[in-house]
Formats: structure tokens, C-alpha cells, sequence
């Protein structure tokens, strides 16, 4: 028995495992079929031209669904999922299947494709673009709407303002791509140094022990973080697990100004993984500043829970950092602008200015007009 009623060979409406921001492209995918099918039989004996883009439409469709369900086999295919760059070539394959569609779609229907062209370009497309603007003086001139003549110049401006997203959007995925590779850096620093703590025990252990007398260098240090009286390994694990602690606390925290996102990118999610092994490393330096008398005033922890919490407060201390490199997340997805934003969400780009109104008609010089009425009155008495 079928899963749905119509027949749909495409498969574009079947549930297909992947994120929502996926399912809403493919059931656009199938939308542009529908009309690809449609031009088809149009255009079958009138316009062999035609038929050969829509064709090729069909095939940007093609692409499209591929990217979409073909990422590949377990276990690479969720690391590709959350790299995002098949729903790059999701999206820039199911843009040139609509700009292919424009070219070819009868005139009764391009006559009112203009607004929504218009809506895209003011979108994605700088305000002193010249094709914007051409595109918004043919507008007023023609009540809103597009002619033959003016074809090829929605053609172009939306192509335009479809590559301008695609731009935008791939600084989103490039960033993205940057705090993934510093997440597996910083963790494999941060697993690196746990390894070399567990091999050289007591020599890296000593680094994170304090002395019960500060006054006293000679001696060995016996306030430890795992409370034994000598150094291990144990204390350095331990240190890096309440530095992750303390950033994951932050982390919950910086959650209340993180805002939902309708892209394929796990930018915040990404963000706070990062957080993780930052903290860890935090708490190990900070530490050691400690043991090293770097901060006047420090110059000893009496007990083992001081030296965790302070771990854990240099685990929160990378907020500060952290909150830098969230700013510029969120400018970076503020950026990728789509229908339906609240004004607020574009503050920092130009506002939009409409096309200055055609000049009125220049008089007559008074020449001109004097030559006028003479030749009136000659031919008037002739």
C-alpha cells in the first residue's frame, strides 16, 4: 500500500530522515517540479528552446535531492550533516532550477513574478545595486508589472540576489567550520595533557598541589586537589573536569540570549561545545598561576575544595572570551536576512531607499515657442 494517496515519483513529500530545515526544502523541490512538469507540456511543441531549459532545471533537481538524502554512510553521515555544506549545494542547485523556470515561463504568468524577484533582491542585494534599482524604476513605471523587454533583467537581478544569499550563507557554514576545527584542537590539547599527567604523575601533579606553610619552599606540597598528600594524576583530571563544569554552567547561562535559527547550521550548538574544552584548559593555567604565586595575595589554597573551586571559577572565567566569538556568530547569522524578519533583526544594514521619481517634463525654451506661434500664424493666414 502506497504511504500517500497522489503518486509521487520523485518521492519529494516522503519522510526522509534529516532536519526540518531539509523536509521544507524538499517539499520546495517539489513545488518546482510541479512546474517544471507544467512548462514541459507547454512548451513541448511550441519551443524546443524551452523544453531544454526546463530539462536542465530538472536536472538542478536532481542535484538538489541528492544533496539533500545522499549523506552518505554511517558513521560519516552525521559528522556531514552537521558540517552542512550538502544543503550548500541544496540550496545553490534548487536556485538555479527557479532562475531556469523564470526564463521560460509563458509572459502571462512572468508579468507578475516581478514582486517576489523585487522582495528577494531588496532582501540579499545592496541598495545601490543598478540592477536593483532598474528593476524597481521599471516597477513604477509599469504599475508593477514585468514585460517581455524586461525578461532578462529579472532573470539577471534574481540569479544576483540568489548567489548573494548563497554568499551569505556560506560565511555562516565557513565560521562554523572555524569553531569546529578550534573545538577539536583545544579538546585534543586538553586530552593530550590529561595523557601526559597520567605517564609523568608526580611531575605534572606537583604543578597543581600547594604547600601547607607558603613560607616554606623547601618543602613538598601536600594540599592536593584530590585531597591525597602527595601528587597524582587524579588531581589534573579532576581540574580539567571542574573547568568543563564551570563552563558548562556558563554556558546554560549564555543560553537566554541565544535566538532559534531556520538555517541548516548549528552555529550555537557549536558554540557551546567549544565552550568545554576552553574551560578545562582555563582551569589547568589558571591553577598553575596559582601555584606560581602569579597573583599577589594567592599565594596558597589551604584546602583541597579551594583548589576545585577555583578550578570551576576559571571554567566560568572563559565567558569572557567565549562572549566575543558568540557576538560574531550572531552577526553572522543576523546577516543571512529571509522573508518575514522583525525590523528590528536587520538593525546595521542601510535602510532601504525607493527609486527617486522620473523628472517632470522640461518646458519649451522660450525660442522655440516664439518660432512656434510665428509659424502658427503663417500657415493660419496662408
Amino acid at each position: 500500500m502506497a504511504k500517500y494517496p497522489l503518486p509521487d515519483p520523485y518521492r519529494d513529500c516522503d519522510q526522509f530522515p534529516g532536519s526540518s530545515w531539509s523536509k521544507r526544502l524538499s517539499a520546495h523541490v517539489a513545488d518546482l517540479q510541479g512546474q517544471i512538469t507544467k512548462l514541459k507540456y507547454e512548451v513541448a511543441d511550441q519551443n524546443p528552446r524551452a523544453l531544454v531549459i526546463a530539462e536542465r532545471a530538472e536536472i538542478h533537481l536532481q542535484a538538489a535531492r541528492a544533496a539533500l538524502r545522499g549523506n552518505g554512510r554511517w558513521p560519516a553521515r552525521p559528522f556531514r550533516r552537521f558540517a552542512g555544506g550538502h544543503t550548500d549545494g541544496a540550496l545553490a542547485n534548487t536556485h538555479e532550477a527557479e532562475v531556469a523556470i523564470l526564463r521560460i515561463v509563458p509572459q502571462v504568468d512572468l508579468r507578475w513574478r516581478g514582486l517576489a524577484v523585487l522582495v528577494q533582491a531588496r532582501l540579499h542585494l545592496d541598495p545601490q545595486d543598478m540592477r536593483l534599482q532598474q528593476l524597481e524604476t521599471v516597477f513604477a513605471h509599469q504599475n508593477a508589472r514585468i514585460e517581455a523587454p524586461d525578461r532578462e533583467l529579472l532573470v539577471s537581478t534574481l540569479h544576483a540576489a540568489y548567489q548573494a544569499e548563497e554568499a551569505e550563507r556560506a560565511k555562516v557554514r565557513s565560521f562554523m567550520h572555524i569553531v569546529c576545527a578550534a573545538t577539536v584542537m583545544m579538546a585534543l590539547i586538553a586530552i593530550g595533557f590529561a595523557i601526559w599527567a597520567f605517564l609523568q604523575s608526580k611531575a605534572i601533579g606537583t604543578n597543581f598541589c600547594f604547600l601547607e606553610n607558603p613560607d616554606d619552599l623547601s618543602a613538598d606540597p601536600t594540599i592536593c586537589p584530590f585531597g591525597k598528600k602527595k601528587p597524582n594524576w587524579e588531581g589534573v583530571w579532576l581540574i580539567e573536569f571542574m573547568g568543563m563544569l564551570g563552563a558548562a554552567l556558563a554556558g546554560a547561562v549564555a543560553l537566554r540570549k541565544v535566538r532559534g535559527t531556520a538555517g541548516p547550521y548549528y552555529v550555537a550548538t557549536s558554540l557551546l561545545l567549544l565552550r568545554l574544552p576552553v574551560g578545562a584548559l582555563t582551569a589547568v593555567i589558571g591553577i598553575m598561576f596559582l601555584s606560581g604565586r602569579f597573583f599577589p595575595g594567592l599565594t596558597a589554597l589551604d584546602t583541597p575544595i579551594q583548589i576545585l573551586m577555583w578550578a570551576a571559577a576559571f571554567g566560568v572565567l572563559q565567558e569572557t572570551v567565549m562572549q566575543a566569538v558568540d557576538r560574531q556568530g550572531r552577526a553572522l547569522l543576523d546577516n543571512v536576512r529571509s522573508p518575514g524578519r522583525a525590523p528590528g533583526e536587520d538593525a546595521g544594514r542601510p535602510p532601504h531607499k525607493p527609486p527617486p521619481p522620473p523628472p517632470p517634463p522640461r518646458p519649451a525654451p522660450m525660442v522655440s515657442r516664439v518660432a512656434q506661434a510665428v509659424a502658427a500664424r503663417v500657415k493660419k493666414k496662408s
